[in-house]
């Protein structure tokens, strides 16, 4: 599975995250993560086109929490798509792109995560924290 790395970012709380990208065509599930690496995951956003939901999660040392999942499937094969990520201290805003919401829990209760990756069959077009 594809996997886009992008390191020593820095995500910190008031900070917002924007990325842009596309599915493939053949997209079945698709991921966008802002962690430490890849078994302490902050926010797990991850559209599933297998069976048309999108939902979000946290690990921690390679256990999965709870499940948050969105309304709605605002995703298709082969078109791009933004969500942005704002992060406040204790949550994380997450907005789809036909603007719904999703509040998911700091769970690993940090204020600095410095790394992000995307796993799945997409192309990332553009990534900005602001």
């Amino acid at each position: 599975m594809p996997v886009t790395e992008i390191k020593n970012v820095h995500f910190k709380p008031g900070q917002t995250l924007t990325v842009k990208a596309v599915p493939h065509a053949d997209a079945t599930r698709i991921s966008l993560n802002i962690c430490y690496s890849e078994q302490d995951i902050a926010l797990h956003v991850n559209p599933r086109f297998d069976n048309n939901t999108v939902l979000c999660n946290a690990c921690q040392k390679g256990c999965w929490g709870e499940e948050v999942y969105g309304k709605g499937f605002p995703f298709a094969r082969g078109v791009a798509f933004t969500i942005t990520v704002t992060f406040l201290p204790e949550e994380f805003l997450v907005a789809l792109p036909d603007d719904s919401l999703i509040y998911f829990p700091n769970r690993l209760r940090a204020t600095d995560y410095p790394n992000f990756f995307s796993k799945g069959e997409l192309s990332i077009e553009s990534f900005e924290i602001k």
